[in-house]
């Protein structure tokens, strides 16, 4: 669709034909450097060193880092492109197509680069030489189906596949959506491969690498996509997604900053060890990093803004922009090399699964961790354990929140304070119980571990439910005219999907959450939750999903759906409390352990036996079911007799005004 601005072909040829070349060139300078520092870092590290007893020869020793490099390269490049195709470019511009072939390319790149990088990673661990014969074969076939590590390949592989397919396939706003998605899930495998399984401190360490993946990708993928559509945009188009990029690129670069953190305190372990091979790697990382978050403030701070309130060709910044993006992939490409040849550096912390250990005891034999101390109401304040993913989402929830609020103000608006209090409180409440004692001892009591998992799936999405971030959202962020699917956009049509509103009807959101909470408990998910990380992810994200759908179905302020009687919602405030009390009552009166192989198996030798516990968590349940019937129940009476003016639940819709009045 053509643009009606005047300027517009001024702007463009303002684009001289070396300016194009020199934009468009970054990527293949980003190559370049990435190349040159992987190099340089194994060199120096010593990453591909010839190893004294069965070494595989240079070409594996080098191809799998450079594949590696490959991999995480095209990676990016996927994920950027499906990003912003999904969120920042308009579907009436031909930028919207040339954004998914883009990611079709690379995903494509994706598929290959990771069969090389996963046959190159058996040649080095078998050290068997490249052969087509059947002992080559079954060895092939035994690494890929019977080691972990081999499995782990097989899954990205499949994976990577899988979105391949999607990627070239799809067209429609969710299917692509779905895509960047899936995309960034990916990912995860990849991260699991930094660090052994079964050490300690594994989760964390998996799930800071995997964090840093996801920041990477959407920064330097990003930016190369911008690189790549820029110089055939429109000047109106060129400026709304160097915008748009520019609020990612600030995201990622935060996510990049404290999950890398968190990596390298784990890797390097203290202070001497930074001038180890590893830690002066790590050194010229983070100098390379700074010198791009200083780029990134000179693109966001001076030159976007002047290429929004200077359209004339005199005076528009397009050459220090076309500069500062080539010199900001260049350096992107040395952090790319300088994180290959660190993914090949011996560590200074050496990683010791437990099964490895000399005398493992049983609960490191399970869990790759020893013991806690025995638990005590003291060690509520006292033992943490930090969860990367979770709270950087719980935080970043947060910071958007009173960025929202502070947005009300400045328009001299109020949100009440109510709302704030409980979304503050929500947060808070949600980062203790995911870093907090319980996500420490629940790997060992099952009384801890339902208690996390309770005020995790009903007390965290109920104080979301009552602070209202729908409607906030909807009343802050500005609609798009692009055609372009924006945060507030992609949010009014998830509330509006036949699915949601079908699955926000209060009778089917408690039927859900009580089917699913039982079903939980009664089946082998249990044991994955507490023994599997990847697990654990799952089961909070699903019942925190689970929980809001029935709290905002019951007594949330955003309007999702048709109105509701309140009679069906003390239905179903009901139907939760009566199937808690009978999850609690059963726990109560059963003798059979659940998670036998799991909670009988750790070996404590303090507090109470693991069916004394298992009872207590039942007690647990059985308490809260009762407090849930409270609180639901009253919530939904006041709702129900309180004065007809009170708009407790405002209908969440395109139109929606930015000036509507707020008084709850």
């Amino acid at each position: 669709m053509a643009t009606s601005n005047p300027n517009q072909s001024v702007v463009d040829d303002a684009w001289s034909s070396r300016a194009k070349r020199a934009i468009v060139a970054g990527p293949a300078l980003l190559l370049l450097a990435a190349l040159a520092a992987t190099v340089a870092g194994l060199a120096y590290g010593g990453g591909a060193t010839p190893l004294v007893v069965s070494d595989p020869g240079p070409i594996v020793m080098w191809g799998v880092p450079l594949a590696r490099l490959a991999m995480n390269l095209s990676a990016a490049v996927t994920i950027g492109a499906l990003v912003l195709a999904a969120w920042a470019t308009s579907r009436h511009e031909p930028e919207f197509e040339r954004s998914m072939t883009i990611a079709a390319s690379a995903a494509t790149a994706w598929v290959v680069a990771t069969a090389a990088a996963a046959f190159l990673t058996y040649l080095q661990i078998s050290n068997a030489p490249l052969a087509f014969d059947a002992e080559f074969g079954e060895g092939l076939a035994y690494f890929f189906t019977s080691l972990e590590l081999g499995q782990s390949w097989v899954m990205t592989l499949g994976m990577v596949v899988l979105l391949s397919i999607v990627v070239i396939a799809v067209r429609s706003p969710a299917m692509v959506g779905f895509a960047a998605v899936y995309a960034t899930f990916c990912l995860w495998p990849l991260g699991s491969q930094g660090h052994a399984a079964g050490a300690e401190n594994h989760e964390t360490v998996v799930a800071g690498i995997t964090l840093h993946y996801i920041g990477a990708a959407l920064w330097l993928g990003g930016l190369t996509v911008i690189a790549l559509l820029a110089p055939r945009l429109s000047s109106v188009r060129r400026v709304a997604l160097f915008e748009r990029y520019s609020t990612l690129a600030l995201i990622a670069f935060i996510i990049v900053a404290t999950s890398g953190v968190v990596s390298s305190v784990a890797n390097i372990g203290s202070v001497d060890q930074l001038l180890s091979p590893y830690g002066v790697l790590v050194l010229a990382k983070v100098a390379v990093f700074v010198v791009l978050g200083v780029i990134g403030w000179l693109q966001r701070r001076a030159l976007i803004a002047r290429m929004r309130s200077t359209p004339s060709a005199t005076t528009s910044p397009r050459k220090p922009l076309v500069w500062l993006v080539t010199l900001e992939l260049a350096f992107m490409g040395l952090a790319s090399g300088a994180a290959a040849a660190l993914g090949r550096t011996p560590s200074p912390v050496t990683e010791v699964p437990g099964s490895q250990l000399p005398a493992p005891t049983p609960a490191q034999l399970l869990t790759g961790e020893q013991l806690p101390p025995e638990f005590s109401p003291v060690r509520l304040l006292t033992e943490w354990r930090l969860d990367p993913m979770s709270t950087t989402i719980f935080l970043f929830g947060l910071f958007f929140y009173i960025a929202g609020i502070a947005r009300l103000r400045a328009r001299g608006e109020v949100w009440p304070a109510r709302r704030t209090v409980a979304f503050t409180a929500s947060v808070l409440l949600g980062l203790y119980l995911v870093n907090g004692p319980l996500i420490v001892y629940g790997k060992f009591l099952f009384s801890l571990h339902m208690a996390q998992h309770l005020l995790l799936t009903l007390l965290v999405p109920l104080l979301f439910a009552l602070s209202a971030p729908l409607t906030l959202l909807v009343r802050t962020v500005r609609a798009r005219g692009d055609s372009s699917y924006g945060t507030r956009e992609w949010v009014l049509a998830g509330t509006h999907a036949r699915t949601v509103t079908f699955l926000v009807h209060p009778i089917v959101a408690a039927t859900v959450l009580s089917v699913s909470m039982i079903g939980f408990y009664y089946t082998p998910l249990l044991r994955w939750a507490v023994s599997d990380h990847v697990g654990h992810m799952w089961m909070i994200g699903y019942f925190l999903l689970a929980g809001w759908f029935s709290a905002q179905s019951i007594v949330g302020i955003d309007r999702i759906g048709p109105p509701i009687a309140w009679r069906r919602k003390a239905l179903a405030a009901g139907i939760v409390s009566a199937s808690f009390v009978a999850l609690g009552i059963a726990l109560l009166a059963s003798t059979d352990l659940l998670a036998a192989d799991w909670f009988g198996s750790l070996g404590r030798t303090w507090g109470v036996s693991a069916i004394v516990d298992q009872q207590i968590g039942g007690a647990v349940a059985l308490i809260v079911g009762a407090l849930l019937a409270l609180a639901f129940g009253g919530t939904t009476l006041v709702r129900k007799f309180s004065p007809p003016s009170a708009p407790h639940q405002r209908p969440l819709s395109p139109t929606s005004s930015s000036t509507e009045s707020s008084q709850r």
